[in-house]
């Protein structure tokens, strides 16, 4: 099995440069996201590659159908997923949670130009809590029905309703966007405070480190403690969100512009 470095920063690399290659493409942006982008990957975790990818400009010449995305799977547990620009720009326009998460990932692979940066300075124009919302608590919703209402669990699994559970209580306590990594969203959001708050978040920081040590495919018995707390905060949610209004987006202007220049810059027009 190949080290972690080699795979960082030889196989990824080497597996982007041959995707721009094949597809005439440029590269924007790559990162990972995942375990490893939320800081407990263990030994075995897969590599989830996300990119942005924009084409030669005669490629938007065209009133034609295109395939806006790019799935690739390789030796050594690498997945990598693109989407090209312009599909990219759409879904940052309706706050889409996964594009913002990329954007503020801690281990980027390729960083070409501003493009990531400029949509990062964009972002709270753009943000709508209430769809993020929206997003987190039905993956919660859908992972703990799938996942954890056996009577024996994985306990990998408690992490796919937690997180975007305290991602929910991140955007109500702060209105914008969650960190990634998922300790300082559990510090951020659990603070010590309540007794419930101090028994729950012990419970979630054991998990972590079980999970650090590659036990992702133990099954064990429910946590009692969790499973409450996770009832608890699906039924706040469905309530919660009740009140919550859609915010006013703004218009594609600023978007167009910025696909504009960098389409130019990218190719040199």
């Amino acid at each position: 099995m190949l080290e972690n470095n080699a795979i960082t920063h030889t196989l990824i690399p080497e597996a982007l440069r041959h995707l721009e290659e094949k597809h005439d493409i440029k590269i924007l942006y790559a990162v990972e996201s995942g375990s490893r982008a939320w800081g407990f990957a263990s030994a075995n975790s897969d590599w989830d590659v996300r990119y942005l990818y924009l084409h030669k400009p005669d490629w938007y010449l065209s009133i034609d159908e295109k395939k806006d995305s790019l799935e690739t799977f390789l030796p050594h547990d690498l997945d990598l997923s693109g989407w090209e620009l312009r599909k990219a720009l759409n879904l940052f326009k309706k706050s889409n949670p996964a594009l913002l998460e990329w954007l503020q990932s801690p281990l980027i692979y390729a960083e070409n130009g501003e493009t990531a940066e400029k949509l990062r300075l964009l972002t709270a124009q753009y943000f709508n809590a209430k769809a993020c919302l929206h997003h987190y608590l039905n993956m919660a919703i859908n992972n703990y029905k799938g996942y954890l209402q056996k009577e024996q669990v994985r306990v990998k699994k408690y992490f796919y309703v937690l997180r975007p559970l305290l991602a929910c209580d991140y955007i109500r306590l702060h209105d914008g966007m969650i960190p990634v990594e998922f300790e300082t969203l559990l510090n951020q959001v659990l603070l010590n405070q309540a007794p419930l708050e101090n028994e729950v978040k012990g419970e979630i920081e054991k998990l972590v480190v079980r999970k650090r040590a590659g036990e992702e495919l133990t099954e064990e018995s429910q946590n009692a403690i969790l499973n409450h707390f996770i009832d608890e905060k699906i039924e706040f949610y469905h309530q919660y969100l009740k009140k919550v209004e859609s915010p006013k987006q703004p218009d594609n202007t600023a978007l167009n512009q910025l696909f504009r220049e960098i389409l130019k810059k990218t190719w040199a027009l």
